[in-house]
């Protein structure tokens, strides 16, 4: 009796507890980078259940360090959601009606910080449920390059290289030959699924257009390249014409510098002889103007003369009109003076004198 009463006791617990459910499995779901995560939360209440409905999601972010975070509300008919500053505005639920039994939400433009554990909690007392559910965000490959690092000629080695720029691990890679019927050299076939193909003694055989495909659990990227595996080079003639060239560039150079250093001695040497030439001695006097400067201080003491001292003054002073002024020989080629009438030299401001006559013994006539 005792027995049978302890198991209509757990009976009516479990009916309680079980009252309000979340079908909803718990599980992970993985998506890329800027696409939109349907996190499911669909419950079923039971008639017991008539208490407020009351719907609450948390994130438990990936860095332990911080601590669970409220992101959306449902409770007393209203919706809050800007709780957590990094999903406001991204985290919506889906259903318009959530007492219908669906608390699902979505979270758009995914982010790498996003990932983490989202904990759905449905309360209806005097029912109660929560389902967990991981989150992981994913980087697409994108950028991908193909190319050959080193010389694509016979007998050489190099290596196909196939770099995403960004893409979340693991990556698979997958190379393919688009060309000359896709016949792969037995030395390649089993690099195919490497990022990095090594080829050794190069030939002709390995010339063609390659792919290689990148991918992750989210996504893929691929990129190509042309491989054209030559005869070597003359690098004796490419050494030669290296030489060649630097030295006509050298002489180029030095023909340069000499001519610009000849520009320069030469203006130096102008500069040199202007500075040489004397800027205090005074230009030459005309004739002209030295005898007329000459005569003019004279004639007041022409006029003032007596006859009887004339013949000291023809004598001394006459003899003072400085010859170099008329013996020096002209530097420039003049035109003969011109003759003026007297009337002109009146108006001019000339003054007229009169020169005693001399007899052959030196005497006044």
């Amino acid at each position: 009796m005792a027995l049978l009463l302890r198991l209509l006791l757990l009976c009516g617990a479990a009916d309680v507890t079980s009252s309000l459910s979340i079908t909803s499995p718990e599980h992970m779901i993985e998506k890329a980078k800027g696409e939109t995560a349907y996190l499911p939360c669909k419950f079923t209440e039971s008639p017991e259940d008539q208490g407020p409905l009351d719907i609450e999601w948390l994130l438990s972010p990936a860095d332990n360090q911080k601590v669970d975070q409220v992101i959306i509300i449902y409770s007393g008919d209203k919706i809050y959601d800007d709780y957590y500053q990094d999903l406001k505005g991204r985290v919506h639920f889906t259903s318009s009606d959530v007492k219908s039994g669906d608390a699902s939400i979505n979270v758009t433009n995914l982010q790498l910080s996003d990932i983490g554990t989202y904990q759905c909690k449905v309360k209806k007392a005097p029912g109660v449920g929560n389902k967990k559910i991981q989150l992981a965000v994913l980087v697409k490959p994108s950028g991908t390059r193909c190319y050959v690092d080193g010389s694509e000629e016979i007998g050489n080695d190099f290596k196909l290289k196939c770099e995403p720029k960004e893409g979340s691990l693991p990556l698979l890679y997958e190379w393919q030959k688009l060309s000359n019927s896709q016949k792969l050299p037995p030395a390649l076939v089993t690099e195919m699924t490497s990022p990095v193909i090594s080829v050794k003694n190069a030939t002709t055989e390995y010339s063609g257009v390659y792919s290689c495909t990148v991918r992750n659990r989210v996504g893929s990227d691929q990129c190509e390249l042309r491989l054209d595996v030559v005869p070597p080079s003359n690098k004796a003639g490419t050494i030669a014409g290296a030489i060649i060239g630097t030295l006509l560039a050298l002489a180029i150079i030095g023909l340069i510098i000499f001519c610009c250093r000849k520009k320069h001695r030469e203006k130096k040497y102008e500069k040199e002889v202007h500075h040489d030439i004397r800027e205090d001695v005074p230009p030459p006097k005309s004739r002209t103007s030295t005898a007329r400067s000459y005569m003019g201080s004279n004639h007041s003491s022409l006029g003032s003369m007596s006859p009887s001292n004339m013949e000291g003054y023809s004598k001394t002073q006459y003899n003072q009109v400085p010859s170099e002024d008329f013996d020096r020989a002209p530097q420039s080629p003049t035109l003969p003076p011109a003759k003026v009438a007297a009337p002109n030299l009146s108006r001019m401001g000339a003054v007229p004198v009169m020169i005693p006559a001399q007899s052959k013994d030196g005497s006044i006539v």
